[in-house]
Formats: C-alpha cells, structure tokens, sequence
C-alpha cells in the first residue's frame, strides 16, 4: 500500500513490513539476550507490593483464565492484563535495558505485550523476535525524536514506549501499513508517564509501563479491527512534538530504517538502579581499584554529570522508599563504596542504614560541559574524590558496563538472569535455567508457550 511520504507513515510502513529475514543475525541474537534480560527482571519484581496491586486489578478487572503468561501470579489470564501486569513487573528493580540515545527502557514495554498477543494468537518464535525488533526500531527512533526537553518532563518509557508496543503487537497482528499507521496513531494520543512522582516516591513509574503496554497493545488490536488514528500523530502541528517537546527533530523517526539497528545499541544494566547514576557509579569504583581506597579513606565525592542526571537525580534528597533510593546520587555511590556493587541485595539493606546515609551525605553532583555535550549518545562517567589526607583523585569511564562497547557476555547475562529469577524466591534455580534454555531456543519454537509453569 502506498502511504505519503511523510516520517510517521514511513516509520508504520517499516514496522508493518519488516520480516525476519530482512534482520541481521546479530540482530536477532542479541533481542533474545534482550528478551532473557526482561523475562528474569519481571521475575524479580514480581513480589513488589506496587506490581501486586496492579497484578489484583488485573485480577479483579480481567479474566482468570486465557491464552496469555500472567508471569507476577503464575496464572493465565487475557494479553492486554497479562501484558499490563508482566510490564509494571520489568520495570520494578531498575535491571531492564535502556537506550542512551533515547533515554529510553525498551524491553519493558516491548516483551510483555508481544509475548501475551504471541501466545494468545499461536505465533512463532521467530516471529515474535521479529515483533520485538519492530518495537525497539519504533520506540527508539520516537525517543530521540522527542529529544532532551521532552525528558525533562516526561518519562519516555511511558511515552515513547506506548508506540513501541504498538509496534511490536501491530506486526504479530499482520497489520498492513495503512493500518500501522492508524495503530501508531492511537498509542501516541494516550502516550504518558510523568516525573512529577518521584519527588514523592510514589509508585507511578510501574503504572507508566503497565498502561504503555496495554494501551500499545490495544491500539494495535484497534486498527486491526478498522479503528484509525491520527495520520502525523509524531510530527503533526498538535502531535506529540508540539505538545511534548521544544526540541523535536522528525529527521530520527526515519534514520536508517532497515540499516541502522537500534537493537545493538541497546544497553544492559549492571547496577540495580537508574542508569543516569550508573558512570558516576563505575567512575567511582575504578577510582578506589585504581588508588586502593577504603571507604575510610574518602572524605566526599563531586560527580560530574549531564542535566538529564540533575533533572530527575536532583529531586531525591532523602530517599524514603528502596525504589526511591536507587534514584539517589549518594546512595548508589556509598553502596559502590561500602560494597563494590550495587545490587538488588545491597539496596535492600541500604535504606536506613547509617553507614549507607553518611556517605550519601558527602556526594554531590556537578554539572559538567563535556559530559552533558556527548548525551544522549554518549554516558560519560567523571568522579573527582576527595580523601581524608588531602588529596583529589580524579576518575572517568567513557563506557560504563553493559554499555554496547562494554557489553555483557552471555555467561554474564545468565548469570544476571539467574541472580534476578530467584529474587525474593520468585522462581528456584532450575526453572530459570529452564527459562534461559527456552530463550536461546526461541527462535526455532514453532509456538510461544509459556516460559514458567503455572501455579498449582
């Protein structure tokens, strides 16, 4: 079908079409790296108290019984709820990916809708792969559309990430480019997610994921049935750029279509907390191996930091909440100072901890003009540590781990995977080597089951 040549059809008209073979094989690899990553974050956040509240809306809104992985309950339930759920659940511990360009979490609301349409309509598993390319290639490209004002304010997983889900299920579904186009049009009329709730530790960041999943999917599942959007819901003169940014560039809806995958530009998370804190935390630690430091040793710590660290850092001064604290400057720092790490064990010890709450105190953060020119594309980390004996010692990384330069192996993702699906007791070790298998083998399933047994 012919659509006008203007950045939003394009973009539908890519996702509507792209086909597995047309993806590189490096491509398809590493979305299952990508997928096994989510799968085992959903796992871990699975016993939040915020996803179990949305888990019993679900419960009480949706069915109890369907085609579709519920993986927080254990039951099968409809795709919109069990996409709704799984995605509050992928963004609980701060462990899924992240596109530094975008400053964008893909994963999130990427598998959990493809894999509860994929289920539900019997798809293979090299088709959903090819889904969730489709959504990584759409939300990507939204984000850096969208720009640095548009984080400012909002939170473009909420965002951006409705369109990607779109994508993802609008491709499972076989929508024709016209239809896509529709599909991208609703999702970004009820694209959303504020920061405003962080200053309060509230729980709304799962409800950003949780409803650009569903409303993704539903759009997606709309157009399907003849229901039309906005045709420039992107770049129209009151689209998303106009009403969510000053600085959209429609130019990154369409660059490098079918050449440039966004997919290998995504990273992974090593530390359990927000990426904008993660070169400081990397900078710090190569710091103290560099110097041979004790915690003893440091008197305070200045990082210097891009605005984007400062607007959504800045507010959390005291964190109240252990999902709050990994939003706090000083808590990650003190935790890669007390501990070498910044895990999912270490922040729930950490809030209230004296130790945890004096060094806090000492780290501050600094803009700095050569870190804020290279973001988004480029997370530099810059410490300068100050030690009780006189000295300032100064540390960078141009890379922080599990960055594309910086990556994780396989072995290392398995090993995250495993570290995530038995948190909390979410799942014993063999059903996440269970997982792990059936993610290294999906794309020669010829039908998506579900990746862990249900519930007795």
């Amino acid at each position: 079908m012919n659509l006008p040549n203007h950045p939003s059809a394009m973009l539908a008209d890519f996702a509507a079409s792209l086909h597995h073979d047309a993806i590189p094989e490096a491509v398809l690899r590493r979305t299952e790296d990508l997928m096994l990553d989510c799968l085992a974050s959903v796992l871990a956040g699975s016993s939040a108290r915020a996803v179990r509240s949305i888990a019993a809306y679900a419960d009480a809104m949706g069915p109890t019984s369907g085609p579709s992985e519920n993986l927080v309950t254990g039951r099968a339930t409809s795709p919109a709820f069990a996409a709704m759920v799984n995605a509050a659940a992928a963004h609980m511990v701060e462990q899924d990916d992240v596109h530094n360009g975008a400053v964008f979490h893909p994963a999130a609301v990427i598998f959990p809708p493809a894999i509860a349409v994929a289920q539900a309509l019997g798809r293979s598993g090299i088709e959903l792969l090819t889904a969730c390319v489709a959504g990584y290639e759409v939300g990507i490209r939204v984000g850096e559309f969208l720009g640095r004002s548009h984080y400012r304010v909002f939170h473009t997983t909420g965002t951006a990430g409705t369109l990607a889900a779109a994508a993802a299920v609008g491709n499972l579904l076989r929508l024709d480019s016209e239809q896509m186009l529709h599909a991208l049009g609703s999702a970004g009329t009820q694209a959303a997610g504020l920061w405003e709730f962080l200053k309060d530790a509230a729980d709304s960041k799962q409800l950003h994921t949780a409803r650009a999943a569903a409303n993704g999917l539903m759009a997606a599942w709309l157009a399907h049935d003849g229901f039309t959007g906005a045709r420039h819901i992107l770049e129209g003169s009151q689209g998303m750029g106009a009403g969510m940014s000053t600085d959209s560039d429609p130019s990154r809806l369409v660059d490098g279509l079918g050449s440039r995958w966004t997919v290998l530009e995504t990273s992974f998370k090593f530390h359990a907390s927000c990426r904008h804190t993660h070169p400081a935390a990397d900078a710090l630690l190569k710091a103290i191996q560099d110097n041979k430091l004790s915690v003893d040793d440091i008197d305070r710590v200045v990082t210097h930091v891009h605005q984007g660290a400062l607007d959504v850092l800045g507010p959390v001064v005291n964190p109240t909440t252990v999902h709050q604290s990994k939003f706090s400057m000083g808590t990650v720092l003190a935790l890669i100072a007390l501990h070498g790490r910044a895990g999912l064990a270490e922040f729930d010890a950490a809030l209230g901890a004296d130790d945890v709450a004096a060094f806090r105190d000492r780290v501050s953060m600094e803009l700095d003009e050569e870190v804020d020119a290279a973001y988004p594309l480029r997370w530099i980390g810059k410490v300068s540590v100050y030690t009780r004996d006189g000295r300032c010692l100064s540390a960078r990384v141009d890379e922080p781990k599990g960055d594309p330069g910086n990556t994780l192996s396989r072995p290392e993702i398995e090993d995250k995977a495993l570290r995530l699906g038995t948190y909390r007791n979410a799942a014993d070790e063999d059903a996440v080597r269970r997982l792990i298998a059936q993610v290294w083998s999906i794309a020669d399933s010829e039908r998506v089951d579900a990746f862990m047994r249900p519930n007795a």
